[in-house]
């Protein structure tokens, strides 16, 4: 049966379909041995497809959850040498991708899979799952600044969507002042939680994701991993189809994309 091009990329694992989308229009994907750069291109399994010179081919899906450890990147692959989260999977044949992305410094839940067409799923621009972060910060954090989260604030890529704030324990020592909070956020800004705090002049000392949709680390350390239960990956999907907030979400906010927290 035939299928968009981008689909079946996504489909055999080696990107989501939105990446699929930008190797086909560069010129890196053949079928039958003509490069093909036109989005609504159909073919099927049985066509020789090939991106930059490798032949597709369907693998096992695969669904991780990770405990992304601290200095480590959600990258493929990095030129500096700087250690990425795959390098924490080395019992893993399937060539996985990480879902969204947490930054360098950022540590917590993390999901990994092959599976593009779930990938994109999850990050569905319209339907973000909330995501929770544990949060401390040098200086005071003000109930004042917690409403000013819960309302939305105006950062340089637009008025954040309403967030979910709680102050858990302010250090007002004059010395080293440091407030300990948690934020769920509902979309996928570039840097958001570091951004927020940054909007009120605070710097981040620790960020940690606790939460993704209903999931946690559980027990795992930083750097380990589990496979995700088929009722997970059953319900993941269902809160991405119906989405997670209890908030109204304006229309034009609902573009925002999956970047690095």
């Amino acid at each position: 049966m035939e299928e968009r091009l981008q689909k079946l990329i996504a489909a055999a694992g080696i990107c989501s379909r939105r990446k699929a989308e930008e190797l086909i229009t560069s010129g890196r994907v053949q079928v039958n041995g003509v490069t093909v750069t036109e989005l609504g291109t159909r073919a099927s399994m049985d066509d020789e497809i090939t991106v930059d010179g490798t032949p597709l081919k369907r693998e096992e899906k695969v669904y991780l959850l990770m405990n992304k450890p601290i200095h480590t990147l959600c990258t493929l692959s990095d030129d500096r040498g700087r250690d990425t989260v795959l390098d924490y999977l080395k019992d893993v044949k399937e060539r996985v991708f990480p879902v969204g992305r947490l930054d360098f410094e950022t540590t917590g839940v993390l999901i990994l899979t092959n599976d593009g067409e779930f990938a994109d799923e999850m990050m569905h621009p319209r339907y973000h799952l909330s995501k929770t972060y544990d949060v401390t910060v040098n200086g005071i954090f003000t109930e004042t600044m917690a409403e000013q989260l819960r309302s939305g604030i105006e950062l340089e890529d637009g008025i954040t969507l309403p967030a979910d704030v709680i102050i858990l324990s302010v250090n007002p020592t004059p010395v080293h002042p440091k407030t300990h909070l948690q934020v769920t956020i509902f979309e996928g800004r570039n840097r958001e939680v570091r951004r927020m705090m940054e909007y009120f002049n605070l710097d981040v000392r620790r960020l940690e994701r606790i939460r993704y949709g209903f999931l946690d680390c559980g027990k795992l350390r930083q750097g380990e991993t589990r496979p995700l239960k088929p009722h997970e990956i059953a319900k993941l999907k269902e809160l991405s189809e119906h989405g997670t907030q209890s908030t109204a979400i304006p229309a034009a906010a609902k573009s925002s994309g999956s970047g690095s927290i």
